[in-house]
């Protein structure tokens, strides 16, 4: 199968813009994404790749900035050896969690030992804003407590929630490729107390719960708050992640409208994780 590489070129090149591209265009039958120092390089297969349905992406994109693109057909390749090899080396956090493809040999020595096979696409574990909320998942007790985990990409963060005994876990992600990669994922793992779901926050209607993890991006977290707060049960807690420690402070105050309390942040290379709480 043919595939054709789509170098995007993004100005302002942050999380917020890339994660948006990344949405929109999987839309189009993009399935695989990889940030880098200019934007965001995609793949799609060459048989669905119109240039004219792109180009009236990009000139309807929903967010200020400056997008331009370069592409070229790539030669068929193995991609998991590709991603041994240029992106995803196993990757192991305070000798608890070791994250890694069944392709890779580490020894599964450590108290979690998570399989992700990311499918040339974002969710390893390796993004700064992920490793934080692994960080706050491995700090915390979940024993018997339900949980969401929304934006799930791989269904990481559902996974090592599981496995410190979060239950029942509900994830929900907005594209096809999120939903059917948790499935493969999830099952890689052993796992059987997930359920996945396609959508966004219109789904929670209906749900409640002890825990919510949302590692998405500022200007989704800031519409979605007053959703997660509806659902979130008296004492429940939200780690939310996908922004910078500058953002902490609209953040705090759209969380404080809707009765929660912030609790604590983390951060790494200017971004950051928190952690608020409904009374």
């Amino acid at each position: 199968m043919k595939y054709t590489e789509v170098t995007f070129t993004c100005s302002p090149n942050d999380e917020i813009v890339n994660s948006i591209l990344s949405a929109t265009i999987a839309d189009i039958g993009f399935e695989s994404f990889v940030e880098n120092e200019l934007g965001t390089t995609a793949y799609i297969q060459s048989d669905l790749f119109d240039e004219a349905q792109l180009n009236e992406i990009l000139e309807n994109f929903p967010y200020e900035a400056k997008i331009t693109y370069t592409y070229k057909e790539i030669e068929e390749k193995n991609w998991n050896e590709e991603w041994e090899k240029n992106y995803f080396q196993p990757l192991i956090i305070d000798d608890k969690c070791i994250i890694q493809s069944t392709f890779h040999n580490a020894p599964a020595i450590y108290d979690y030992n998570i399989y992700i096979d990311p499918k040339m696409a974002f969710g390893t574990g390796h993004h700064q804003t992920t490793e934080l909320m692994i960080r706050e998942i491995l700090k915390e007790d979940f024993t018997g407590r339900s949980l969401l985990d929304m934006g799930t990409g791989t269904a990481i963060l559902a996974i090592l929630a599981s496995m410190r005994g979060a239950g029942p876990i509900e994830a929900i992600d907005i594209d096809q490729w999120a939903y059917d990669n948790a499935m493969e994922n999830i099952k890689l793992n052993g796992i059987d107390n997930i359920t996945i779901r396609i959508g966004g926050a219109d789904l929670l209607a209906d749900m409640s719960f002890d825990v919510i993890l949302a590692n998405i991006n500022r200007n989704i977290l800031l519409n979605d708050i007053h959703a997660y707060a509806s659902v979130l049960n008296n004492g429940g807690c939200l780690y939310m992640s996908g922004f910078y420690i500058d953002d902490i402070p609209v953040i705090t105050e759209e969380c404080k409208k809707h009765g929660l309390t912030f609790c604590h942040n983390t951060q790494k290379d200017n971004w950051t994780a928190v952690k608020f709480q409904k009374a």
